[in-house]
């Protein structure tokens, strides 16, 4: 196996692209380490992208922000601002694993990891963020939701990577908020999750929404009729009605040993209105 720790995004990008068997990106390795211990993939490459110097930092300017894609949970939280501003976003990246976890485990990895039931994706979804892309074609941005495809499987072309995530200004009285079922107290994995993102009026009437789902589908997804759904309300008990049908409609989950496919499609609507109620608590602060 090889091992390459370059300093620029371009260099990655060639040795990607150059690179005639399997290659992969170590960004916290939460996930890549384990998945080669028990030999789920079997890398003849590995890229090390933390000596890359924009993909571990947090970039704040006129109210947006810019994230290295290796980053951890932990420093997002850490950091002064962002966790005031983007509370859900945070929150749903220190969700993932334990507190020695959440000190390497990244936004990018968790995103390229491709998992349905990622928990710090939906909330970035929700949020409208998208992703900078490196490649030896040199750089692309595209939005969060359209990175991942199916289980393990991203739309990056060969000698793609992430570098960073970019966060928009936030409007005023706007709320995030992410909540999540899973079987025990912590440490595992979402059977459902849910990111609302919302804006307000003066009056307290909601102008803009988006609700993402994670877990119930073969990715995470934007799902516009549950965000229409709430628009032009004050989130009261028929606008939050809709909300919940509509979050159960855009459900295609699986059974598995978490969850059958209609206590994933019931659970959906339930965190939908929670997470929204969330997110409109927050907002109404904001």
């Amino acid at each position: 196996m090889r091992y390459e720790a370059p300093e620029t995004s371009e260099a990655a990008a060639d040795l990607l692209a150059k690179f005639k068997g399997e290659a992969r990106i170590l960004a916290g390795g939460t996930d890549l380490l384990v998945q080669m211990k028990t030999d789920m993939v079997t890398p003849e490459l590995i890229v090390d992208i933390k000596g890359i110097k924009e993909t571990r930092t947090i970039v704040e300017k006129d109210g947006a922000f810019t994230i290295g894609a290796a980053v951890s949970g932990a420093e997002l939280k850490e950091h002064p601002t962002l966790s005031k501003i983007w509370p859900g976003i945070v929150e749903g990246a220190n969700l993932i694993g334990s507190t020695q976890v959440q000190g390497r485990a990244s936004l990018g990895g968790n995103l390229c990891n491709a998992s349905p039931a990622a928990d710090s994706v939906p909330t970035l979804i929700a949020a409208g963020a998208t992703v900078v892309i490196a490649g030896p074609n040199g750089r692309r941005e595209a939005p969060v939701a359209d990175v991942a495809v199916k289980p393990r499987t991203t739309s990056l072309a060969k000698g793609e990577f992430v570098v960073a995530f970019k966060l928009p200004k936030k409007a005023p009285h706007t709320g995030d908020a992410y909540l999540r079922f899973i079987p025990r107290t912590e440490m595992d994995i979402a059977v459902v999750g849910c990111g609302v993102v919302l804006t307000l009026d003066g009056k307290g009437v909601c102008t803009a929404a988006r609700v993402s789902l994670g877990a119930v589908a073969e990715r995470c997804l934007l799902v516009p009729e549950a965000g229409a759904a709430l628009v032009g309300s004050k989130l009261d008990k028929a606008a939050l009605d809709k909300l919940e049908a509509a979050a159960r409609a855009a459900c295609r989950p699986i059974d598995d040993k978490r969850g059958t496919k209609e206590f994933r499609i019931d659970i959906a609507g339930v965190l939908a209105r929670r997470t929204a109620l969330i997110a409109l608590e927050r907002a109404s602060k904001a």
